[in-house]
This record gives structure tokens, sequence and C-alpha cells, in this order.
């Protein structure tokens, strides 16, 4: 692959990679009560917590939601990153990433 094909190939991950910036996944635990979003590039970008669907007296619920929500979120995100870089890999992997 000569300089101007890897130069294209970069470029082309630095796109997939703002696109991936823009992309919001939500995800619900506790029938709505725990909202996590998260961008194709795992950052979280907003937790929402609906208090009337929250039982106070029971935080342990509310920890499990919250964990779960990001553990789920992260693992959604890094599939929709995986799925929009799969055609740059084989690519990149000649250039040495």
């Amino acid at each position: 692959m000569n300089k101007f094909d890897q130069t294209k190939m970069l470029l082309k991950a630095r796109k997939i990679q703002k696109e991936l910036a823009k992309k919001i996944i939500t995800v619900e635990k506790g029938d709505g009560a725990v909202k996590v979003e998260i961008n194709g590039e795992q950052k979280i970008k907003k937790i929402t917590l609906d208090k009337d669907l929250i039982n106070f007296d029971e935080l342990e619920d509310l920890e499990i939601w919250l964990e779960e929500a990001v553990r789920d979120a992260i693992s959604e995100s890094q599939k929709l990153a995986a799925s929009e870089m799969q055609p740059m890999m084989g690519a990149l992997s000649s250039l040495g990433f």
C-alpha cells in the first residue's frame, strides 16, 4: 500500500470515528427508572433518573439498574464501533494499527 492509500485509509478511519461520536445509544433499566445515553466512542453523555419510578427505600435496586444500564450501554457502543470499523480493520492492520 502506498503513502497515498495509507493517508486515504487514515482519513476514512477518522471520519468514521467522528461519526461514531455523534451516534447516541440509549439504554433503559428498571422500566425506565434509569436511562443511560452513550455515544459510539464509549463516552457516557447523560444519565437520567426518574424519581417517580424509584423507590428510595430500596436503593439496592437503583444501584443494580445503574450498573446494568452502564454495562449494557458500553457493550452496545462497542458493538456499534466494531461494526462501523470492521471494513477498515484489514486495511489498518496492514498499516501497523
